[in-house]
């Protein structure tokens, strides 16, 4: 075999590993949309405050110190004290969960049976709120994010595999961080996918998703499901902000992976775990082939910016519900 053909398949392997990325990210618009009827607009931000609120208590940070700062003409920053990641990492699932009560008792409550797209402004307006909110509390600086996860190509595969496609090939290069982070989101997926078929409150949520009015009437609380959706999307947003974080640094940009997830929302159906993982497969693998056989060769490159949109707009013409979606029928 060709080195050329080695280089596919290390693209390949690369999609994939970014596919499950973007299916974790995915999980989180599905489970809530699925319980709640809600497009979750707020998701991406979400992924974002959890990641600014692991790295604050990683650091000692003082939560809106730069607003005492201003009040008050002091200089107080951190604690003088860094903490664990384990234990950083449970309390901001901890700030999460109460996160998920709040929404549920200060907006959905009073948003039951409302139209869908007024559910869709009110999480316009908590993704703004929470924006500034995390500004204001650990400040807008970009933040690096350290969970102890090693960086860069892993030396291992590409020694044990650069026999492969001769001289001209010198081992796939996969980055250590992707692979642990592939691993961790794979494994997230599963134990999700498993929740939601196997468990007592799994299958409370999928009647909910059903029908609201029939879940109420034998006796599942529609609000502690809420609470539990939102507590479940938060974990999902806070993995997601460690792992994307850990990446690229925890800043702005990083509200913006909620972008990529809607192509694969598009692609797989929104009320479809199933749909999730494999449309973010699908793109993830599909937007890095395209650049490596079509994009760079023929166009130039910087393909995977558009590529994802282009499929999901082919999909709304011809297949609007997704491959795994539930098609709709409304008879007059």
């Amino acid at each position: 075999m060709s080195a050329e053909f080695y280089f596919g398949i290390e693209v390949f392997l690369n999609g994939l590993m970014a596919g499950v990325m973007y299916s974790l990210v995915a999980l989180g618009f599905v489970l809530i949309f699925k319980a709640s009827g809600i497009f979750n607009y707020a998701q991406g931000i979400m992924a974002l405050f959890a990641a600014m609120t692991l790295v604050g208590f990683q650091e000692g940070q003082i939560p809106f110190a730069h607003l005492f700062n201003a009040m008050f003409g002091t200089e107080m920053h951190h604690f003088g004290w860094h903490m664990n990641a384990f234990f950083a990492i449970i309390l901001a699932l901890g700030v999460m969960v109460l996160f998920a009560i709040l929404v549920e008792k200060l907006i959905l409550k009073h948003l039951v049976n409302q139209e869908p797209i007024i559910l869709f402004m009110a999480t316009i307006g908590l993704a703004y709120f929470m924006e500034g909110f995390g500004d204001l509390m650990w400040g807008s600086n970009v933040k690096k994010l350290d969970v102890g996860i090693p960086q860069g190509g892993n030396f291992w595969i590409e020694e044990n595999t650069a026999f492969l496609g001769g001289e001209n090939f010198y081992g796939f290069y996969l980055d250590t961080l992707d692979i642990y982070a592939t691993v961790i989101a794979t494994i997230l997926v599963v134990s999700l996918v498993l929740f939601s078929q196997y468990t007592k409150t799994g299958r409370a949520l999928r009647a909910v998703a059903d029908d609201h009015q029939a879940a109420l009437s034998v006796g599942i609380s529609l609000r502690t499901i809420w609470v539990i959706v939102w507590a479940i999307a938060g974990f999902v947003a806070l993995v997601a902000g460690i792992m994307w974080g850990a990446k690229s640094g925890v800043q702005f940009s990083l509200s913006l992976i909620a972008l990529k997830a809607l192509p694969v929302l598009m692609l797989g159906g929104f009320t479809s775990i199933p749909g999730a993982i494999i449309g973010g497969l699908i793109i993830g693998v599909g937007e890095k082939m395209f650049e490596f056989l079509i994009g760079a060769p023929l166009l130039g490159g910087a393909t995977e910016n558009w590529f994802a949109y282009m499929v999901a707009l082919v999909f709304l013409v011809f297949r609007p519900q997704g491959l795994f979606g539930e098609k709709i029928i409304e008879r007059v």
